[in-house]
């Protein structure tokens, strides 16, 4: 249901969802409210779906709910399964609501607790609005970035090669509907400043065909350097494992993560590295002004450069990084603000874009590197197992 703000009033619009699930054996309606900080249901409501939940109760201390400004009185948490149904086998989770004395509502509620742990997002459209004075009303979004891609400022990176054999491959064949998909997709690396069109009289060493991948409706583009990478001398330098790196999180409450807009891209590659990294097309052959995915060294040398940028934060334990992602975490929320100002403001010195649409301030349980993760516990995100958690259950021995 998408709400817009009546004359005079102040508040972004958005969507919610009431969709029917099975709690304690009987069918009932479940609200997806991603506007809650938490899963809460009422206590008059409670009462006709499971009217002895006051022995199930776990006693709750120190906690203060406000909806609309008007404080609420939270009883405890009653923990119960919620079975969402579907053709391809029931979906199972266990949640946490917090049981209020003073609610009308008539549904349970899923906060945006669960709501983020789950990978559920409701706000597809992009009509947000705000009343500025005088009842004005207009759209309003973040302001983009002059430019999109921009180049860290470091030293450019250069491919060794163990020897230089010349690998002029043609571009492969492509369907009408993936030339189409490529010819914009170099357009916007042309725009971007990514790539540039290698000219008629330009000698030509090695040449790598384009391979379009399509997920869920888009089109990306990546060059099939599988034969340079053969060639390429190895960079040993490590790269942390992913468990190890989060589980450094232990005992923080204030969790922020970041991701480095099309990482590899930002990091300039020298003009000999240069001629290793022109793929062809149907349209010509371009070259890459920067590093592209799909390169073997590409990680870490990232994780290299990203090390050197931050290493007091990373000597303090205060900063984690994995090649182009980068959790700060701290146990009060003005630590936090000072070691998350400390990080954007080296970031914005370094010259290096972060991409918003995957960003995660102050959050107490993010989802990071396909893990839940806070200081308390560290668990596999829902969301990267649900093919396994959908899948019916065996009904024979076969």
């Amino acid at each position: 249901m998408k709400t817009k703000p009546n004359r005079g009033k102040g508040y972004t619009a958005g969507n919610s969802c009431i969709t029917e699930v099975v709690i304690d054996n009987k069918p009932t309606k479940l609200l997806l409210d991603p506007g809650a900080f938490c899963s809460c249901v009422g206590k008059s409501f409670l009462e006709t779906c499971a009217p002895n939940f006051e022995d199930q109760l776990i006693p709750i201390d120190g906690i203060k709910l406000n909806s609309a400004s008007n404080p609420m009185k939270a009883l405890g948490i009653f923990e119960t399964t919620v079975i969402f149904p579907h053709i391809n086998g029931n979906l199972r989770i266990t949640v946490e609501f917090v049981v209020i004395e003073n609610c009308s509502s008539t549904h349970f509620m899923l906060g945006n607790d669960y709501l983020i742990m789950y990978g559920i997002d409701l706000n597809n459209n992009k009509d947000i609005y705000f009343t500025i004075g005088d009842n004005k009303s207009q759209k309003f979004s973040f302001l983009p970035f002059k430019r999109q891609i921009t180049v860290i400022r470091i030293a450019s990176v250069n491919l060794e090669l163990e020897r230089l054999k010349s690998e002029q491959r043609p571009a492969y064949p492509a369907s009408p509907k993936s030339r189409e998909s490529l010819e914009i997709h170099i357009k916007e690396l042309l725009d971007l400043g990514v790539t540039r069109k290698v000219g008629h009289n330009e000698e030509l060493e090695i040449t790598t065909p384009v391979i379009v991948a399509r997920h869920n409706g888009k089109s990306t583009i990546s060059g099939d350097f599988r034969a340079l990478n053969t060639y390429t001398v190895p960079d040993r330098y490590p790269i942390p494992k992913i468990q190890i790196s989060l589980t450094q999180i232990c005992q923080a409450v204030y969790i922020s993560t970041m991701d480095a807009l099309k990482g590899f891209n930002q990091n300039m590659v020298t003009p000999r590295a240069r001629e290793y990294l022109r793929i062809i097309v149907h349209c010509g052959v371009y070259e890459y002004l920067t590093m592209p995915f799909g390169i073997k060294n590409a990680p870490s040398h990232f994780q290299r450069m990203m090390n050197e940028n931050f290493p007091e934060e990373l000597s303090e334990g205060c900063l984690i990084i994995y090649i182009d992602d980068i959790i700060v975490c701290s146990k009060t929320w003005e630590e936090h603000m000072y070691r998350l100002s400390r990080v954007l403001t080296k970031i914005q010195s370094g010259n290096m874009k972060i991409s918003m649409k995957k960003c995660h301030f102050g959050f107490k349980e993010p989802k990071e590197l396909g893990h839940v993760v806070c200081g308390l516990s560290l668990v596999i995100d829902n969301n990267k197992v649900a093919a396994v958690l959908l899948k019916p259950m065996p009904q024979n021995k076969k």
